[in-house]
């Protein structure tokens, strides 16, 4: 992209586009007790989404941000197909020790809630606390807000999408018809936030919605042919550095242009999108726990670059439920 502008001109936009982005050095955070690399020519990368409103002038009562959707993103050896494991903000896991932004250690331990990782110790912990729960190193780490999501949305033009039945969710604001609709940015945040009206009125249904919603989107992204126009990519480039902090290995604009060819050939039928496997926590009915043999068998065919075999998520609560055929690209 930047070497079609040429010249003066891409020094330029290079500089524009840098002073947008903001990065978090994680590979120094987390030191060498980590899982080692993934396989030749795969990638993963952590995908969470913010509560935060700070780009939007916007708190949340003074209370710390935090992950409100997570997702590892797992790009296979030739990077046509992915696998795309959403991981419930309801799951008790065990969490590591993690650096407070005070500087103090919080310890961890076990029965901890997973998008708790992020408000103690921000992307840091949710990168070791994703790692220790999967076994995977994350590649790098894209973390998105409210307000960067809306815009980036409007700035593609919105979301094309047919929803099956209507949806109408108080909480989030969401009020569709069934049919055919081209989301708007404020119109897609309802959608991917939406969990009271479908499926049990928890995270898990509004997760399934979620991925629907990916698969949406990649569609649009692939068909449109915004990757061959320098100009839309451009315009979309920096609506999206204002709005997200990455790892400081994608912390330029370079990378992040690399990292969009390299994905380039990704389309929607080339994604498995499931949820890790979890069952009911028997103390708590608002929690839900890692299903031991499934969630392993998640974990290690991504660790060996397969596909994830369809018994891991037989018996999952994550993947029952008809909320993600409500909506289709």
């Amino acid at each position: 992209m930047l070497v079609l502008v040429g010249g003066a001109g891409a020094a330029a936009i290079a500089f524009r586009l840098s002073s947008n982005m903001q990065s978090v050095d994680i590979d120094s955070a987390l030191g060498g007790d980590r899982p080692p690399a993934a396989a030749d020519g795969a990638m993963n990368i952590l995908l969470l989404g913010s509560d935060s409103r700070a780009g939007d002038g916007a708190s949340r009562s003074g209370e710390p941000a935090r992950s409100d959707t997570a997702m590892v993103l797992h790009v296979y050896r030739g990077r046509q197909k992915a696998a795309l494991v959403s991981i419930p903000r309801d799951t008790l896991v065990t969490r590591p020790a993690c650096t407070t932004p005070s500087g103090t250690t919080d310890r961890g331990g076990a029965r901890q809630m997973f998008n708790a990782s992020y408000s103690v110790g921000g992307p840091a912990c949710a990168v070791s606390t994703v790692e220790r729960l999967s076994g995977l190193r994350m590649d790098h780490y894209v973390e998105l807000d409210f307000t960067g999501f809306k815009k980036i949305i409007d700035t593609l033009g919105g979301v094309t999408l047919t929803t099956t039945k209507p949806i109408k969710d108080a909480a989030s604001g969401l009020d569709l018809t069934a049919g055919t609709h081209t989301l708007n940015g404020t119109q897609s945040l309802g959608l991917v936030r939406t969990r009271k009206s479908v499926g049990d009125g928890g995270d898990l249904g509004r997760i399934q919605l979620q991925q629907a919603f990916v698969k949406a989107l990649l569609t649009q992204v692939s068909g449109s042919g915004l990757l061959r126009s320098p100009t839309r990519l451009l315009t979309l480039a920096d609506t999206a550095t204002k709005s997200m902090t990455t790892d400081s290995a994608l912390g330029n604009p370079a990378a992040l242009v690399r990292l969009a060819s390299t994905l380039k050939g990704l389309a929607s039928s080339g994604l498995q999108a499931l949820t890790l496997p979890v069952g009911p926590d028997a103390q708590d009915p608002n929690r839900v726990v890692p299903l031991a043999t499934e969630s392993r068998q998640v974990w290690e065919a991504l660790r060996d670059d397969q596909p994830v075999p369809r018994s891991a998520t037989e018996r999952s609560m994550g993947d029952k439920g008809t909320a993600g055929s409500l909506v289709t690209p």
